[in-house]
């Protein structure tokens, strides 16, 4: 008998499987870039126009330190910071921004800033971030020669250090004020990053750690778990650390990555600071007041008249609360007039021309003995 054959049902052919979705390739993506590069490279240039116009308009024979505007500057980048969505970060396009004004202002000739030196230092660091690339950074070897050159007019601002979050004052700086007819025209607040940094091919043969007292005590509790048995040696700067630590055997230096490149140092530990919120205050220098940004701050330095021998301080500061004016520091310092007299440096919120931080200045002004507003500047950005 005859097997019976199933016949197989004939399946219908498969369809082709779709090719891979092609995205834009390489070069066409290139090519976008390009004519985005075209477009910002004009509006670049129409900008630069644009804020020589400004400068023409003012005067046609003043200089780049006449047409700086800190309060300006500030509002630019907070309009920029406050339309940033991404996905670049508030402080690269802060930085961005920056640079193009600092561009924009040294077309016919570069701001001249000192600061406290050498090169290397976070002071040098705080100076190309409040004004640029574009100006002409001298390092000068102490506080005292930075007032100077601004003082005499050798230099049109001058950038120095005021405060640690972590190590408070820096009082010479303070001090300095007491005699000197400077004003204060912005500040800057830097996020400090300590590394260590050597020639040395481990930690065991260390021998001396050289920074600035600071930066030193910044670092106390990283230094007593890793390198309890080296010398501790104060030096003027955390540059002059690291040039020691070039030159001389078994020393290293506690400094910012600047440092490390600017002296070809390897970095031995990175972020060694104690405090993850590490941050210094700077101040920049000049010789005049600059109108309102929006949200400033004030610094003034009184003292209470000598006939008052008690509640002189709170004489002081009854105007500022009876106006609503906040204060956000304090620091007495010795006048160098005569012993134990002192004088007082406080921060307010607020610009000395704001109708309500006027009337408590005038109301402030009738009880002291000394009165100076020292400086009305715009908060650090970021």
């Amino acid at each position: 008998m005859a097997a019976k054959r199933t016949a197989k049902k004939s399946r219908p052919p498969r369809p082709p499987a779709p090719e891979p979705s092609k995205g834009p390739d390489l070069g066409k993506l290139r090519g976008e870039i390009d004519a985005v590069d075209e477009r910002l490279h004009g509006l670049l240039n129409e900008r630069a126009r644009l804020a020589r116009a400004v400068g023409t308009l003012k005067s046609k024979d003043a200089k780049s330190v006449d047409f700086y505007r800190p309060e300006r500057e500030a509002q630019v980048l907070r309009m920029a910071i406050a339309r940033n969505h991404g996905p670049l970060r508030n402080e690269e396009i802060a930085r961005l921004f920056r640079e193009i004004m600092s561009a924009c202002l040294a077309q016919e000739e570069p701001l001249k800033v000192v600061f406290l030196g050498p090169e290397g230092t976070f002071t040098q660091t705080a100076l190309l971030k409040h004004f640029g690339h574009s100006v002409r950074a001298m390092p000068l070897g102490t506080i005292d020669e930075v007032f100077h050159e601004v003082e005499t007019s050798s230099a049109d601002f001058g950038v120095v250090p005021i405060e640690n979050s972590t190590e408070g004052m820096v009082n010479h700086t303070l001090d300095r004020f007491i005699g000197s007819p400077l004003k204060i025209c912005g500040e800057v607040e830097l996020r400090i990053h300590q590394f260590l940094m050597g020639k040395v091919s481990s930690l065991s043969r260390v021998k001396r750690v050289c920074a600035h007292e600071q930066s030193l005590a910044q670092c106390r509790g990283w230094l007593a778990e890793h390198l309890p048995d080296a010398q501790r040696v104060p030096v003027s700067s955390n540059a002059e650390g690291a040039r020691r630590a070039r030159d001389e055997e078994g020393t290293v230096a506690i400094a910012g990555e600047t440092a490390a490149e600017v002296y070809s140092l390897p970095v031995l530990a990175h972020e060694i600071e104690d405090r993850p919120d590490n941050t210094t205050r700077f101040f920049v220098l000049g010789r005049k007041l600059f109108r309102p940004s929006g949200h400033d701050r004030t610094t003034l330095l009184v003292s209470g008249k000598q006939s008052e021998e008690a509640g002189v301080l709170f004489r002081l500061l009854e105007p500022l609360a009876a106006h609503g004016v906040s204060m956000t520091r304090i620091e007495s310092r010795p006048s160098h007039k005569k012993k134990w007299d002192y004088v007082f440096f406080m921060d307010i919120e607020g610009h000395a021309e704001e109708p309500r931080v006027d009337k408590a200045l005038t109301a402030l002004r009738e009880r002291a003995s000394l009165f100076r507003v020292l400086g009305s500047y715009p908060r650090a950005v970021l």
